[in-house]
């Protein structure tokens, strides 16, 4: 690798290692979840009745059905989140947001996202921002392509929405 180049790997290796502490800390303290319960409350959230199948949830969530099974087991312990038979599939689950999920995400919502923007957003530029897009846009056709992800992040490509 060039210096240029090892210079940029430093830097985003530093940010990925950082970055998921930082959000995480932020939930855990303020509203008692980790960032990626709150992912799956969110992905939930943004589902049509608040349920996706279990194995849909676990891809958009990018996580193993294990993990994904073990995270939406201590939602389940704490009335968060409910499992119940697939309105599509027979033998399927779906994860299904309750109102204490509903309301515990509505709470802790404002905080996440404010610290998302202290970390990430605000230190950038709206220029920034969009070259920040087309960049990791860049990295995952080379991570995701075959496009297996891109539901997860192609939501909000709509210039439009910005």
């Amino acid at each position: 690798m060039t210096r240029r180049q090892l210079r940029a790997w430093i830097r985003l290796r530093a940010v990925l290692e950082l970055l998921p502490d930082a959000l995480d800390g932020q939930l855990r303290r303020d509203s008692g979840i980790t960032e990626f319960e709150y992912l799956v409350l969110a992905m939930l959230s943004e589902a049509p009745g608040g349920a996706l199948r279990m194995s849909e949830l676990a891809r958009q969530a990018i996580a193993t059905p294990p993990r994904l099974s073990h995270v939406v087991s201590r939602l389940e312990r704490r009335g968060l989140v409910e499992r119940v038979p697939s309105t599509e599939r027979s033998r399927a689950t779906d994860a299904r947001l309750t109102g204490d999920g509903w309301e515990q995400l509505r709470s802790a919502a404002p905080g996440h996202v404010a610290a998302v923007r202290q970390h990430v957003v605000d230190p950038l530029s709206d220029e920034q921002v969009d070259q920040l897009a087309a960049i990791a846009g860049a990295l995952l056709g080379r991570l995701d392509p075959d496009g297996a992800m891109a539901g997860t992040y192609t939501r909000y490509d709509d210039p439009a929405s910005s």
